[in-house]
């Protein structure tokens, strides 16, 4: 078997994967800005770095993810310069800037639980760092690539790109950054056009606001992410990840901020997930096509001929290769729909496939055996071919009409090994459950239903107890307009069926 190989954005180029120490991995990944509902874009970021971290893990390695809550100074570079998204939200909705933060960071963490992504080691928030990076933003300065003017401090980009290879992540050119950039707000107190703040001072209005060396105010962007990458993975860690949106200016900018400060770039592999389309549109405001994640659930949506289940997104996100475009429908979440269901059954049929006991091995089918062994190895090679998990699902759709017609009869259960056919059960369990993280929606929403049936057959009982047959009957007869069948047993016990 091939060892695990991934593209490195930094170099452009499939790499060897080796960690800074063997069996152990150092993972962060840029994290929600909670000033608002997530929405489907940000699901594929999030999806696709959970299913790294379980491989990361299945190969046996103790992995450290960290991924952190953006809950403060996150203005756009591009955009009004000063404007603090958690603070212009926090007006709008009437809410205090922290109630705001901690509204959405639930709704995030909701839908994370949704998705059945695995929570990260570590979730450090930017408000909960500010000591860290005015100390960053202190170092910078120290090493005069930083420079205060009226209470803010902006990184100069042009010093930096005359000693290091400002642009080598993104592939900007310095020289067409000063030609692109656009006049933003406080542009005069910039040395350069391209240079990007550190931390900028507070204007009377603004909510939030920390003291600081140079005055009250709030920190940069781009600062929080190496000051909490440096506490908790050290000076150089394994992989930094996010979205290909991050590429510029947020993760060239980490490169140089914690280059500055620790001497060396702060991780050794960048991975980054490519976009989702709508329709072949990018998604955005400004098209009226952002869904947010509980439309999507809901289906309330004008996109949307029905609700979508947590595991058909998450399903439909791993039929393409994290680094390819993704483009969405609603047919493509209908036809993801239809694939999961098929998928899935197979694998509960498989689970209950038996070999007959007394048959002989000269009923096996050495074919058969051989391609069920090329399909089920080939799916490790793929996951360490920059995991590629929508080759690992055609191959698990190549083996279902296998299963199917095993199940049929068409193929005699005798063709196959119990050795093959108990590889066959701990791969697809292996790559289903743990490693592509699905799970039976069904099954989970049947065992809260019982758990709820259970309650109500003990307080039916209590009810009865106390000669309350009013509740009783309420109970028995509206459950069975529901279709749910209450019966009181002769021995004083109560059972419930389904119609």
């Amino acid at each position: 078997m091939q060892s695990l190989q991934v593209h490195n954005s930094y170099t452009r180029q499939k790499e060897l994967f080796t960690s800074i120490v063997p069996g152990y991995v150092g993972m962060y990944v840029c994290g929600p800005t909670v000033s608002g509902e997530s929405h489907l874009g940000h699901a594929r970021p999030f999806i696709t770095f959970d299913v790294i971290y379980r491989y990361l893990m299945h190969l046996g390695n103790k992995v450290r993810y960290v991924r952190n809550i953006t809950d403060a100074g996150h203005f756009e570079e591009e955009g009004r310069e000063a404007e603090d998204k958690i603070s212009k939200k926090a007006t709008i909705e009437k809410l205090e800037p922290m109630e705001l933060v901690q509204k959405y960071t639930n709704l995030f963490h909701w839908a994370m639980r949704k998705f059945n992504n695995l929570e990260p080691s570590i979730e450090p928030t930017a408000t909960g760092h500010i000591v860290e990076q005015i100390e960053m933003i202190k170092k910078i300065i120290h090493e005069r690539y930083a420079y205060e003017t009226n209470g803010s401090v902006y990184f100069d980009v042009k010093k930096y790109a005359e000693h290091y290879p400002y642009g080598k992540l993104s592939g900007r050119i310095l020289d067409d950054l000063l030609e692109t950039s656009r006049e933003l707000e406080n542009q005069h107190e910039k040395r350069n056009r391209q240079d990007f703040a550190l931390w900028k001072a507070a204007p009377p209005e603004h909510i939030m606001r920390w003291e600081s060396p140079w005055g009250e105010g709030f920190p940069g962007w781009h600062i929080e992410c190496s000051a909490m990458s440096t506490k908790y993975l050290g000076d150089q860690f394994d992989i930094h990840g996010g979205g290909m949106d991050l590429l510029f200016p947020h993760h060239e900018s980490e490169i140089a901020q914690s280059t500055v400060c620790n001497h060396k770039v702060p991780a050794r592999y960048w991975l980054h997930n490519n976009m989702i389309t709508i329709n072949g549109k990018k998604m955005g405001k400004s098209y009226n096509n952002v869904i947010k994640l509980t439309e999507l659930f809901s289906g309330d949506h004008p996109l949307l001929s029905q609700p979508f289940s947590p595991m058909t997104i998450r399903f439909f996100i791993l039929q393409t290769h994290y680094r390819s475009t993704l483009d969405f429908s609603n047919e493509a979440l209908q036809a993801a729909e239809k694939g999961l269901k098929r998928l899935w059954e197979a694998y509960k049929n498989l689970q209950k496939l038996e070999r007959p006991v007394d048959d002989n091995a000269a009923a096996i089918d050495n074919n058969l055996e051989t391609k069920i062994a090329k399909l089920l190895h080939d799916l490790d090679e793929f996951m360490n071919d920059d995991f590629n998990t929508a080759k690992v699902l055609a191959n698990m759709f190549e083996i279902v009409p296998i299963i199917n017609a095993i199940r049929d009869g068409h193929i005699s259960a005798s063709s196959i090994s119990e050795e093959t056919l108990q590889l066959m059960k701990k791969y697809f369990s292996t790559y289903l459950e743990n490693i592509l993280g699905l799970r039976d929606e069904n099954a989970a929403e049947l065992t809260k239903l019982n758990g709820v049936l259970d309650l109500l057959v003990e307080i039916r009982k209590e009810a009865r107890t106390r000669k309350d047959y009013a509740t009783s009957d309420k109970i028995r007869n509206q459950l069975q307009q529901l279709g749910i069948l209450m019966k009181d047993e002769k021995d004083g016990k109560m059972s419930y069926g389904f119609e």
